[in-house]
């Protein structure tokens, strides 16, 4: 059978590390697809640039255009990143009828909507299971191997950057900018960190694990983002006291009110497995109503790591290339006519726990007026520690846990305790997950 010709749009780590995995493992590839998979054209900026892959036999070109309007490329494989020029790629390769792998997960999260609508007219697929947590297999989990759950919840670290910077504030006891540097000497963070330590690249990709765990439509714009640049060391070792861990947490959870969309830091306990994701790695933990939690881990980056999932697409897509494009597993695993477009809560209505650290005059009366105003606003507390003023100084830290309660709420009580003359500056907040 004619083997099937694939053209890589972008020959950068994950584009060098597709050509390598494809060439390597070609055999045993062709024996689980089918058919031969053979990469010919790839388009790169720099067509004289030292690249990690070998390109024997591979035409390359600087303009990607060429190569989804080429009559010749069955699967076009979208490696290139970012918005306006990926997804003008990709809906001319759409409408020339080629199917579309891509790792591009802001283009997804944005324009998938778009993006899947015209590849259902065009009877074409486009898979996208390395535009969330890298190797891990963690899109093709949810809309296929737990299809038969109603998912309850899920909660990922789905950032490695953001994961490393925190494992290193506890491990070594360092301050963010200084981890943050090291992250960016390391390349795990960019020039400008900005979208991994602000939690926007987690928020892609819970807006992708939302969609296809709810049925809902693909929606960024609803996702509340929190960083991590505000976490302090301090933070970090009162959580250890406590007995949890700081873990920068994609969550999303459907309640009868709406689905909650949210990326911020958060407390976690330090016995669930995923407290114990370190360094880089990456890890999604998932409930449905009949399997319970489950949990997916590895590595959420990297040239091959990445490519084994876009490789993983590809032979998906030669498998189904035959069959009725009504037959296909569903890009969002829910039939288009089937998705609901659920309420999407914002962040003051939904309900958790929380951590909060404030600074106030070493005196009696002033826990008392604060735990006044928390009971005003039904906040309960669960655990307290307030520490001995440093030598010299009047000043003390209180750190607390409550129990759940509104955001809304908590943002009042936090509002009303700064402005007690006896606390001093802000009040530190860390949501705070059980993950039960």
């Amino acid at each position: 059978m004619k083997p099937v010709t694939v053209g890589v749009l972008g020959l950068g780590t994950v584009g060098g590390g597709t050509v390598n995995v494809l060439k390597r493992n070609a055999g045993e590839i062709a024996r689980r697809a089918g058919r031969e998979i053979v990469v010919t054209r790839a388009s790169a900026r720099d067509l004289n640039r030292t690249r990690i892959c070998a390109t024997d036999g591979i035409t390359l070109t600087a303009d990607p255009f060429e190569i989804v309007n080429d009559p010749d490329i069955d699967v076009v494989v979208e490696l290139i990143g970012g918005y306006d020029l990926a997804k003008q790629l990709v809906l001319t390769a759409i409408a020339n009828g080629k199917h579309v792998v891509t790792a591009n997960k802001a283009l997804i999260a944005l324009h998938g909507n778009e993006i899947f609508a015209e590849a259902s007219k065009k009877g074409v697929m486009v898979m996208f299971e390395a535009a969330v947590a890298g190797g891990i297999p963690i899109i093709k989990a949810i809309r296929e191997g737990l299809a038969g759950n109603r998912i309850k919840w899920l909660a990922g670290i789905i950032n490695g950057t953001g994961n490393f910077i925190l494992t290193e504030m506890r491990d070594k006891g360092r301050d963010f900018a200084d981890v943050l540097g090291e992250a960016q000497a390391l390349g795990y963070a960019e020039a400008d960190p900005t979208f991994d330590v602000e939690g926007i690249d987690a928020g892609h990709k819970l807006t992708i694990l939302a969609s296809i765990a709810f049925g809902i439509p693909l929606q960024f714009e609803k996702v509340f983002t929190e960083g991590i640049t505000k976490i302090t060391r301090l933070d970090v070792e009162y959580a250890e006291a406590l007995g949890y861990r700081i873990k920068n947490l994609g969550i999303a959870r459907k309640t009868e009110e709406g689905i909650e969309l949210r990326v911020h830091p958060t407390l976690i306990p330090k016995r669930r497995l995923i407290a114990n994701v370190d360094g880089v790695m990456n890890a999604v933990l998932v409930c449905g109503d009949a399997v319970g939690p489950t949990l997916y881990y590895g590595a959420g980056a990297g040239a091959e790591p990445t490519a084994s999932a876009v490789v993983a697409d590809l032979v998906d897509v030669v498998r189904a290339m035959t069959s009725d494009p009504e037959n296909r597993v569903p890009h969002l695993a829910f039939q288009a006519d089937a998705i609901a477009d659920i309420p999407v809560l914002p962040v003051d209505e939904i309900k958790t726990a929380y951590y909060l650290r404030l600074t106030a005059e070493d005196k009696p009366g002033v826990l008392a007026d604060v735990s006044r105003i928390l009971a005003a606003h039904n906040i309960s507390i669960e655990a307290l520690i307030q520490k001995e003023p440093p030598q010299g100084e009047t000043s003390v830290p209180i750190i607390m846990l409550t129990q759940l309660t509104l955001e809304k709420e908590m943002n009042a009580a936090i509002a009303a305790i700064e402005a007690l003359t006896t606390v001093s500056g802000k009040v530190a907040r860390i949501r705070l997950e059980t993950l039960g």
